[in-house]
């Protein structure tokens, strides 16, 4: 006889549930299910899974009175369902309960557990003291188009080395740009993780997707360059960072993955004599991790360098920082074209101020000279000829 009791539920934040789709889709080997307690001890004494680098435990401990009371209470073999935004995301069959210590959770994703760090202030508010494991099965699973996709792109081109880089672009700027061709003239195909984070300090992704396609597909070969959407959970956060990035990548299909010399997570320290980095503790994922260069615009060598090449010192430098360059424009101002490719400029400020001018067609025509034809232009447009003017020099 079918029991007819209904399955007690967990609540679940979009972060949780992005990890459980990357773990399902395979993205997260050698990760392959929710750890149990054995699993996440080893885990956290040797910082391997199966002889493979993975840098704590994955776990599943949501945070809350009403999680918390439930899962402390629940039986091996019992059916739960995960609901994630009020829906059904998931049920899972438990295997096993245990608690955790929310604090030392932290403390191995960010190599801290100060709450002034604003990365371990939003984690610890989402985990909670009891972990559940066992099989989960997905409600309304759709499949990763991301891996067809770049494996048709793989398959078109005969790629053999497929290099990726993840970035925000938030805002794509000159020095995004130098890093993704020096990335793709060493690769036959090169893969675009563009970041989708769970709060507003980001220009929406669709824009900053839509900037990156412009760029892609007016300034470098076509079908070279793939974009990827990646959910940027807690998972990827702290000092650990680039050590995910690189198994993500490795599981989508990459063999090499670049990063910034200034990427948050790279930290150097000094081990038996030698400097590393986080990278030297990489075990068992194939996949080769370089460090880009840093570039910088030099008003004496007139042009965007490697700052390993550049002899000029800091005072004729000018570093690209993107928080800066966005706050330009989220105050309405375009940025230099040195700065920022003035139609990508354009497009933003077109998005992020949608219908600044009361009058923008008397405001065109009244600034900008024109053909006597009267046609109709947008934002954009008024934005790409008013740089025009401010890159004329002829009265100085």
């Amino acid at each position: 006889m079918t029991s007819s009791r209904k399955n007690r539920s967990i609540y679940i934040d979009k972060e949780a549930a992005s990890a459980l789709e990357l773990l399902k889709d395979g993205l997260l080997d050698p990760v392959t299910k929710l750890m149990n307690k054995t699993q996440s001890q080893e885990v956290l004494r040797t910082g391997l899974l199966n002889g493979k680098t993975f840098p704590f435990p994955f776990i599943l401990a949501p945070s809350g009175k009403k999680n918390e009371e439930i899962i402390s209470s629940l039986e091996v073999g019992e059916e739960v369902d995960l609901i994630c935004e009020d829906t059904l995301f998931a049920t899972l069959n438990v295997d096993e309960i245990f608690q955790i210590d929310p604090n030392e959770r932290v403390k191995h994703i960010y190599g801290t557990d100060d709450l002034s760090h604003p990365g371990v202030m939003a984690t610890i508010k989402r985990i909670g003291s009891w972990a559940l494991c066992g099989e989960y099965t997905l409600i309304d699973a759709k499949p990763n188009k991301s891996i067809a996709k770049i494996q048709e792109a793989k398959e078109l081109i005969g790629a053999h080395h497929v290099t990726s880089l993840v970035m925000a672009a938030n805002p794509l700027h000159r020095a995004h740009e130098r890093l993704i061709r020096q990335t793709l003239d060493s690769s036959d195909l090169l893969v675009i993780f563009l970041l989708k984070p769970y709060d507003n300090a980001n220009i929406a992704y669709e824009i900053r997707k839509e900037a990156l396609e412009y760029f892609i597909n007016n300034y470098l070969p076509k079908n070279r360059v793939v974009i990827v959407p990646l959910e940027n959970s807690y998972i990827f956060a702290g000092y650990n960072e680039i050590i995910i990035d690189a198994i993500v990548a490795k599981n989508y299909g990459c063999n090499r993955l670049t990063i910034g010399r200034n990427h948050a997570g790279l930290g150097m320290f000094y081990d038996c004599n030698s400097n590393k980095s986080i990278i030297d503790k990489v075990v068992g994922i194939d996949i080769e991790i370089s460090i880009a260069s840093e570039y910088v615009y030099c008003n004496e060598c007139t042009t965007l360098v490697s700052k390993n090449t550049c002899p000029h010192g800091q005072h004729h430098q000018i570093s690209y920082h993107a928080d800066s360059i966005l706050e330009l424009l989220e105050a309405g101002l375009l940025p230099p074209a040195v700065l920022i490719r003035k139609e990508i400029s354009a497009f933003l400020l077109s998005k992020l101020i949608p219908n600044r001018f009361k009058k923008l067609e008397k405001l065109y025509y009244d600034t900008f000279p024109v053909e006597g034809l009267l046609e109709e232009h947008s934002e954009r447009d008024f934005y790409l000829e008013l740089m025009k003017l401010y890159q004329t020099t002829s009265l100085t």
